[in-house]
Parts: C-alpha cells; sequence; structure tokens
C-alpha cells in the first residue's frame, strides 16, 4: 500500500475503490467501538476505513492539518486497509510530498524491515538492479502514541493511484500495458533478487508514480488543482459525543489517478507496493495454510500443500495473474467473492487437470466435476472456458472493439507464457529471470517499457 492504496482491503477486489464521488444521504450501515463494557455503534460512512477499527490497539485517529512526528502536515487522505490509513502529507524539513502509512496499534511492522532491506544504501561500487526504482524507497520511519496505542508509521514517495481501480472495466493501451506487465515484473525480479517473496501480487498492490513535477506545488495550490479534502463527520446512533479514540469527521480518499484509456506510454511507471507479506525463505518459513494473497490470485500449492512452505513460484503464479489482468478487461480466475473451491475448479477448466495427488484429495470436488474429470451437471453452465479460448473472450473481444487487437504471433507468445507460469506444481513454474527472458516479454514488453523510461525523462 504508499501512496494510494497499498494495502488488502475488505472488499471484493473486483469492484472499483470509492472516490469522492459521494451523495449526502450514504449513512446506512453501522460501525462501531468497545468502550468500557459496551460497544459504542456509529453511522456507517461509505468508501471510508471501517469505523469500529478506532479502538485500543486500531487505527489512530488523525485529521487533515495535523503534523506528526512534529514534521508531516496531514494534506489529504489516500487510502486506507484493515490494517492502515494512508495520507498525502507535506514534509516540513525537506518541503516535499510524501506518503505517510500508519499502522494499527496492533500491526507487526513487518513491512517496515522489509522496505529498510530493499531501499538500503549501496556500495559505490555496486551494480544497481533495473527493478529497485520500481518499489518504494523508505524515507523515514517512526511512532506515534495516541489513545488506541503505539503506532508504526513510515514515509515513502507519493503515488498517484493503483492499476485496480483505474482499470476495472477498462483497457489500457495496448503500449502501456505491454510497458506495466514489464515493469512489474521487474519490479517482483528485484523483491526475489534481494532473497524476498513479495506474499501479495495483485493490482491493488501495484501504483502508479506521480510525476516529479508533483512537489512543485505549495499546499494551497494542490487544494486549487485538486479540490479540498472531502471530509464527513462521525456520529454516534445514540447522539453522544464521540470518545477521544476516533475522529471528528473521515475523510474521503483523494484520487490522483487517471484511468486506464487516458494512459499514454509515458505514464507506464509502476511501483509494486504493499510489502506487509512479505517473507524471506532462507530464514523464515511461510506455510501454505498461511498464505492471505486473495483467492482469485493465491497459488494452488497454499491450498493443497497447506503444510509445506511456499516460496517464490507463488509469486510467479500471481503475477501471471496480474500480467493477465493488465492486458486485458477480464481476470483469468473470478474476482467476485464465490467459495475457493470454485476458483480451483475454474483453475482446472482454464488450464487443464491438476496433478493427481492433489485431484484426490480435493475435498470438495463432486461439487464440480465427475470421478471421470468431466463437470458435474451443475457446474456445466458456469464452466469457465480453456485458456486460449479465455483469452479471447477476457482479452481479444475487447481490443477488438477499441482497434487495439493482439495479432497472432504475440498472442501465440504470450500464452506460452502464461501456461508456463500457472503451471500446478510450483517447481514447475519459470522464475522471474525466465519470464524476463521470454519471447513475449523480450519481444513485445521490453521495447514498449523502454520507450516508456525514455518518454518520462
Amino acid at each position: 500500500m504508499p501512496l494510494c492504496i497499498p494495502h488488502r482491503i475488505s472488499i471484493s477486489v473486483s469492484q472499483p475503490l470509492w472516490h469522492r464521488n459521494l451523495e449526502p444521504g450514504f449513512l446506512t450501515r453501522l460501525g462501531s467501538t468497545v468502550a468500557g463494557n459496551h460497544r459504542i455503534e456509529y453511522k456507517w460512512i461509505k468508501g471510508v476505513e471501517t469505523l469500529q477499527n478506532y479502538q485500543p490497539g486500531g487505527y489512530h485517529p488523525i485529521m487533515i492539518g495535523d503534523l506528526l512526528h512534529d514534521r508531516y502536515h496531514i494534506v489529504d487522505k489516500l487510502g486506507s486497509g484493515g490494517y492502515s490509513t494512508v495520507w498525502l502529507t507535506l514534509d516540513t524539513h525537506l518541503r516535499r510530498y510524501v506518503t505517510l502509512k500508519v499502522n494499527t496499534a496492533d500491526s507487526l511492522p513487518r513491512e517496515t524491515a522489509v522496505l529498510k532491506h530493499l531501499s538500503a544504501s549501496l556500495p559505490p561500487s555496486a551494480a544497481v538492479h533495473p527493478g529497485r526504482a520500481l518499489v518504494p524507497v523508505l524515507l523515514d520511519d517512526f511512532d506515534v502514541q495516541g489513545p488506541n496505542g503505539n503506532h508504526t508509521c513510515y514515509t515513502v514517495t507519493p503515488a498517484r493511484c493503483n492499476l485496480r481501480e483505474i482499470s476495472f472495466s477498462r483497457l489500457f493501451p495496448l503500449d502501456v500495458a505491454r510497458a506495466l506487465a514489464y515493469g512489474l515484473t521487474m519490479a517482483v525480479a528485484y523483491t526475489h533478487s534481494q532473497g524476498y517473496v513479495h506474499g501479495d501480487i495483485h493490482l491493488n498492490n501495484v501504483l502508479v508514480k506521480l510525476p516529479s513535477s508533483f512537489d512543485d506545488l505549495s499546499i494551497a495550490q494542490f487544494y486549487e488543482k485538486y479540490g479540498d479534502p472531502e471530509t464527513v463527520p462521525i456520529t454516534r446512533c445514540d447522539g453522544e459525543p464521540l470518545p477521544p479514540c476516533i475522529p471528528a469527521k473521515a475523510v474521503i480518499p483523494l484520487f490522483l489517478g487517471k484511468y486506464a484509456e487516458k494512459f499514454s506510454i509515458s505514464d507506464a511507471q509502476p511501483l509494486l507496493a504493499d510489502f506487509g507479506e512479505a517473507f524471506a525463505p532462507a530464514s523464515e518459513i511461510r506455510l501454505g495454510q498461511d498464505c492471505h494473497t486473495p483467492p482469485a490470485f493465491r497459488a494452488p500449492e497454499a491450498k493443497f500443500e497447506p503444510q509445506s512452505p511456499l516460496g517464490y513460484p507463488s509469486d510467479i503464479w500471481s503475477l501471471a495473474t496480474a500480467i493477465w489482468e493488465i492486458i486485458g478487461m477480464k481476470a483469468i480466475f473470478s474476482t467476485n467473492i464465490v467459495p475457493e473451491d470454485e476458483i480451483t475448479a475454474q483453475q482446472i477448466d482454464v488450464l487443464g487437470p491438476m496433478p493427481s495427488d492433489w485431484w484426490q484429495r480435493w475435498e470438495g470436488r463432486s461439487s464440480f466435476f465427475e470421478e471421470d474429470g468431466c463437470p458435474t451437471e451443475s457446474y456445466r453452465e458456469n464452466k469457465w472456458a480453456p485458456l486460449e479460448e479465455s483469452f479471447e473472450v477476457g482479452v481479444q473481444k475487447w481490443r477488438r472493439k477499441v482497434g487495439d487487437e493482439i495479432r497472432e504471433d504475440e498472442k501465440t507468445a504470450f500464452l506460452d507464457l502464461i501456461r508456463r507460469m500457472l503451471a500446478f506444481r510450483p517447481e514447475e513454474r519459470l522464475t522471474v529471470d525466465e519470464v524476463l527472458e521470454s519471447e513475449w516479454m523480450v519481444g513485445w514488453a521490453l521495447p514498449e517499457y523502454k520507450r516508456s523510461q525514455q518518454c518520462a525523462t
């Protein structure tokens, strides 16, 4: 999550994130905070963090104009997740804008340690990995004490948006999509080269960099260009005064981005964010059962080998699903809230038979397939198309409508890459370096990525 919305979110990833387009009269559901021995109920506000998490161990109450750490002036809100709120702030010491992430008091400071490692200074003689610039650089980290506890915080360079919110039901121009796919893969390559598995690759966690001219704006100029922060008073259902553990107003997240179809090649500057699930397999065991990647992007070994350690191949599976979404309109597996077994059935539909030992252990199999592998009568209508047909339905059909169709030679190379990244057995998947060396990456994605870098300078 730096930046725009760099964290895990509690809504369906098939839906766009809320922006400032809310009508008055949207207070319908309830949020709550435990105070003493009773629960305080709040009127629900659409598009903001869960208000019930303003309690001991939860969010830190922040208002526009606050100064944190005697340095960071709160300018606007960029987003929130289950474990943090994220703010655009002005660093009053260096006079530049930074993203400030404020974690819940009960969260573990794992992400800060990972970003410190990825951002560590290099010896003058050391070669710089080309993907280093595609992950957030940790600028500062500190703690803030508040009514809900002690909160770890860090700052990074801000970004304008995440790919999910700008591409939902939209298409990137093909040259832009190729460049974004290559840049994301390069970011993963850098992460792996430093000994880390990202652990949560999907488009909510892929951001787009802001232009460097952003820092030229004063706060007044920023508000003139993007509008004043939009706030909504927080109220209790019983009409009583708010406790000190919650702010007086909720802030609707600011949208700094542009939508996918409006992107030019110079905008294709991705940033892989949210390292809260990252781990170093050489020194830390992360079992499959502890994988928190959303099911649509989660490697199948997490389900079928729950007691086995995850490794770099789990990122490759998730990376393939992200690349597919960047190139097309429809995700390769359902991003709706569906049972996990239904995602497994879709994987078989698209990719073919899974390993026989997994097939035998799959308890939910009978709801979707007969013993001979044929779909059950009840599932037949919902069966997903095989890979090549899925490409036609989820990618090519939509590109054809806008006159941006993928040619047959590129399609062949692309599907070959996706199939090898989505091998069921993790040991049979490509490594990230092999992905970068693949025909599609070298022949189609890399040239556009190079052009994006030239246009951005």
